[in-house]
């Protein structure tokens, strides 16, 4: 019997990237290997026919989003083999069957309905706890055991809340963890703008899952909290865009240039 998506208009956008992985996965020569997305994508009772429209550059970033990620983790985790890791907005994530270095300890984190959905594909164990809570909730933040550093990490979550929302996060975060470390995809006003047009409404989804929060410069973060320090800015499509077609370059640098979709990792110092 297939998984029922019984979703929140926000939660529902979980399946956007799941898509864009599994996608991607089947590609002659892919940027990256999800063969669980294609499984999981398989037992859903979704009609991802409507994800058929959406452009090739909304693909490419949500499988780019997931190869910065994994990047950091694993460079973080060099440093701290035994650091906590923690999957905001986790949905139907599968960073951790790729980065695991059989020592780090890993949270999902995401709405109950979500890590409902979730348990229907993945298993907790005694490194891997599942959290039903909104990222907002300032409990679940004290259940955390933290052997090593830890990294906050989070894919198409926070640009959906309100500015002030995601500031309170982040002071919360830095009061609880200093010197923790957090990577996070962002996007410019005018990003936001287009994802609503060209990506929210071409997947058959409603003003109710438009995107909120838009940043034009990481460096902007600065002004929230003086304990936020900017260790890297990352475009998206950079280090990919020289193996694609023409048309497709020229696209992916003015995605770029504009910001509308960008990665920041940051760090809150002690």
């Amino acid at each position: 019997m297939k998984a029922n998506t019984d979703l929140g208009d926000i939660q529902k956008t979980l399946l956007l990237p799941l898509w864009g992985r599994a996608v991607e996965s089947k590609k002659r020569e892919p940027i990256l290997i999800d063969k669980t997305a294609i499984e999981i994508m398989e037992q859903i009772e979704y009609d991802f026919n409507a994800f058929e429209g959406l452009s090739q550059i909304s693909q490419f970033g949500w499988v780019v989003r997931s190869m910065i990620i994994d990047e950091v983790i694993r460079q973080f985790i060099l440093k701290y083999p035994k650091a906590t890791i923690v999957d905001i907005g986790c949905g139907l994530d599968t960073t951790f069957d790729r980065i695991d270095n059989g020592s780090i300890r890993w949270y999902d984190l995401d709405l109950p309905d979500t890590i409902e959905l979730r348990r229907r594909f993945f298993k907790e164990s005694e490194r891997r706890k599942f959290i039903s809570s909104s990222f907002l909730d300032p409990d679940w933040i004290n259940t955390l055991i933290v052997d090593d550093n830890i990294l906050f990490i989070s894919a198409g979550v926070f640009y959906y809340f309100e500015k002030e929302q995601i500031k309170r996060f982040f002071e919360r975060v830095a009061d609880k963890f200093p010197g923790s470390e957090m990577v996070f995809d962002a996007s410019s006003p005018f990003g936001v703008k287009m994802a609503n047009r060209m990506v929210i409404k071409n997947s058959g989804m409603d003003e109710r899952s438009f995107l909120t929060w838009g940043i034009k410069r990481s460096e902007d973060l600065g002004s929230w909290d003086n304990r936020i320090e900017i260790l890297r800015e990352m475009p998206f499509f950079k280090n990919i865009r020289k193996r694609l077609p023409y048309k497709t370059r020229i696209q992916l640098f003015f995605s770029d240039m504009f910001r509308m979709q960008y990665m920041i990792h940051l760090k809150f110092k002690e």
